[in-house]
C-alpha cells in the first residue's frame, strides 16, 4: 500500500480487508439507492451542520463543493434535497450507455442534475451569466492526465498531479468553496459535515485551495483509511520524493 509505508505488513493487510468489506457494502448501497425512500435516506445519511451550508447559500453566490471518494460518496447526492439552490453533480460519462444510464438514474434519484465533465464549463458559465445560484459537486481527488496537469502536490507523501478544476472554476465564476467531510457511523449509516474553504476564491493564491482540499482528504482518510476508494488509482501518475517512497 503506497499511502502507509510506515505500517507493518499485518497492519496494511488489515486495512485492505476492511476496505474490501466496505466496498461490498458500497455496491449494495448504490443499488439500494434506486428503491430507498427519502425518509430512509434521511435516516441513513445525516448532516450534522446543515446551518453551515444554509449560511453559505445566504451569501448569494454559487458554491463549489469539493469532496472525494470516501465512505458513501454516492449517497452524498441526497444532500440535494436540503438545498435552496439548484444542485449539479459532475461526473465522467461512461462509454457503456446502459451502465451510464444506471449511474445517472442512481445519482439523480434525489433531484440533482447530472452533468458530464465536458458540459461543466458551459453549464456554469450559462448559469453565471443568467444569475442562477447553484451548487456544483466536484470529486476533486481524482487524478488528471499527467500531460494536462498544471499543478503537482503531495498526497500521503507522494508527489502527484492534482485536479485543479474546482478551484479554477470557482475563481473564474466567483464561487464560494466548501469541503464535505463524510464519516461512516456504522454499517449502512453515514454522517456528513460542511467546512468553509473560502468566501472569496479569487483572493486566494492559485492552487492553495486545491492543496487545502488534499490536506482535508488526508485527515479524513487517516481517521479510517478502510473507507477510501483505493482502487481508483489516485497515484497512477506520481513522482517519488526524497523520502524514498516509490
Amino acid at each position: 500500500m503506497i499511502a502507509f509505508p510506515e505500517k507493518t505488513a499485518e497492519e496494511r493487510l488489515a486495512i485492505e480487508r476492511k476496505f474490501y468489506q466496505h466496498m461490498c457494502d458500497l455496491f449494495l448501497e448504490i443499488i439500494k439507492t434506486l428503491t430507498i425512500s427519502e425518509e430512509e435516506m434521511n435516516n441513513r445519511f445525516t448532516i450534522s451542520n446543515l446551518e453551515v451550508l444554509k449560511e453559505m447559500e445566504s451569501k448569494g453566490k454559487s458554491i463549489a463543493l469539493m469532496t472525494g471518494h470516501y465512505a458513501s460518496y454516492e449517497w452524498s447526492v441526497s444532500v440535494n434535497k436540503k438545498l435552496s439552490v439548484k444542485g449539479y453533480a459532475i461526473y465522467k460519462k461512461i462509454a457503456n450507455r446502459h451502465f451510464d444510464k444506471l449511474v445517472r438514474d442512481i445519482r439523480t434519484k434525489f433531484g440533482a442534475t447530472l452533468i458530464t465533465t465536458k458540459e461543466t464549463i458551459l453549464t456554469i458559465e450559462t448559469n453565471y451569466n443568467a444569475g442562477v445560484q447553484s451548487l456544483y459537486g466536484f470529486a476533486s481527488d481524482q487524478s488528471p492526465k499527467a500531460s494536462r496537469a498544471i499543478n503537482w502536490g503531495t498526497f500521503f507523501g507522494i508527489e502527484t498531479p492534482l485536479q485543479t478544476g474546482a478551484e479554477m472554476l470557482a475563481k473564474k465564476f466567483d464561487m464560494n468553496v466548501m469541503f464535505m467531510r463524510i464519516r461512516k457511523v456504522k454499517r449502512g449509516y453515514y454522517d456528513c459535515s460542511f467546512e468553509v474553504l473560502s468566501y472569496d476564491a479569487k483572493s486566494v493564491p492559485d492552487f492553495e485551495l486545491t492543496h487545502l482540499f488534499m490536506r482535508k482528504m488526508e485527515e479524513q482518510i487517516l481517521e479510517a483509511p478502510e473507507y477510501y476508494l483505493w482502487t481508483h488509482k489516485r497515484w497512477k501518475h506520481r513522482r517519488a520524493l526524497e523520502t524514498g517512497l516509490s
